[in-house]
C-alpha cells in the first residue's frame, strides 16, 4: 500500500477542498502536509495512484502551489516483509520455531514497525494488512499449522502487532515524561487535576476535538490508555521494569 505524502508550502495549510481521485484512493489533507493513500496490488492500480498524482499536481500548478519534491516520501507497507518472508520460504528447509521465529522477529517485524509512532495505521482494513504478515509467518512454524492466530501468539509468546504498536506508544510517553526524553518531552503532555484516590495516580488531561484527525495523533492516542495502566506500572522505578509491568497489563488494554 503505497502512502504518497507531501509537503506543500505553509500556505496550503488553508486548503480543506478534498480532491475528487481517479482510483479511489484516500486523500487527506492537515496544516501543511497531504497524503495520498491507496491499496495497489496490480500495474493497473498503480498506474491509478499515479494518474490521482498526477491530477495533484496539475490542481497545485493552477492554483500557483509548490510542492517540495524534496520532502515526498512512498511508503510501502507490509510489502517488503511479505517479500522477506517469501524469501524466508524459500531459502529455509527447517520449519521450527527455533528457525523461523527469530528470523522473523529480525528481518521482517521490523518494516511494518517502522516509525509506527508517526504513522501508524488507524483504519481496520490496514491494520488487518499489517497482521497478515505475522498471521502467513506464525503459520509457517512446524507444529502450529492447524492453530488459531491467537493460540499461535500465545503458544510464541508474541503479542498481535496492534498491541506491540500500543506497547511502543507507552513506552514513548514514559520516556518523554519521566525517562530520558523527559526534557524534550515538555509540554507534550499535561497532568490531570483530580483528587481522586483510585487509578495509578498519574492521570494525563484528555483533549476535546472537533476533528477526528487529531485524535489519532501519537500524544493523543496514548492518553486514554495510559490513563488505565495500573499503579504498579507508572511508579516502576526503570523503563526495564516499567516494560515488564507493561507486558503484564497490555491484555487489558486492547
Amino acid at each position: 500500500m503505497p502512502v504518497a505524502d507531501v509537503h506543500p508550502p505553509r500556505t496550503f495549510r488553508f486548503l480543506h477542498r478534498r480532491q475528487d481521485v481517479a482510483s479511489g484512493a484516500t486523500l487527506r489533507k492537515f496544516a501543511d502536509d497531504t497524503k495520498l493513500c491507496g491499496a495497489v496490488d496490480t500495474l493497473e492500480g498503480r498506474d491509478a495512484v499515479q494518474r490521482d498524482l498526477d491530477r495533484l499536481e496539475g490542481w497545485a500548478r493552477t492554483n500557483l502551489m509548490n510542492f517540495n519534491k524534496a520532502t515526498c516520501k512512498v511508503l510501502h507497507m507490509a510489502q517488503k516483509a511479505n517479500r522477506i518472508l517469501g524469501c524466508i520460504k524459500r531459502s529455509m528447509t527447517s520449519r521450527s520455531r527455533e528457525v523461523i521465529l527469530p528470523l522473523y522477529s529480525t528481518l521482517m517485524r521490523p518494516h511494518p514497525e517502522y516509525r509506527v509512532q508517526l504513522r501508524g495505521p488507524q483504519h481496520k482494513k490496514d491494520m488487518d494488512l499489517l497482521e497478515r504478515v505475522q498471521r502467513r509467518a506464525t503459520k509457517m512454524i512446524r507444529g502450529l499449522e492447524h492453530l488459531s492466530c491467537e493460540d499461535r501468539l500465545r503458544e510464541l509468546g508474541l503479542f498481535s502487532l496492534q498491541k506491540r504498536r500500543l506497547r511502543g506508544d507507552l513506552i514513548a510517553a514514559c520516556q518523554y515524561l519521566k525517562g530520558a526524553y523527559k526534557k524534550a518531552g515538555e509540554g507534550l503532555f499535561t497532568r490531570a487535576c483530580s483528587d481522586r484516590t483510585r487509578g495509578n495516580g498519574f492521570k494525563l488531561k484528555e483533549g476535546r476535538f472537533t476533528l477526528d484527525i487529531r485524535k489519532k495523533l501519537f500524544t493523543m492516542r496514548v492518553v486514554r490508555h495510559g490513563n488505565r495502566l495500573p499503579r504498579e506500572g507508572v511508579d516502576a522505578p526503570s523503563l526495564e521494569v516499567f516494560k515488564a509491568r507493561l507486558d503484564g497489563a497490555l491484555s487489558n488494554l486492547i
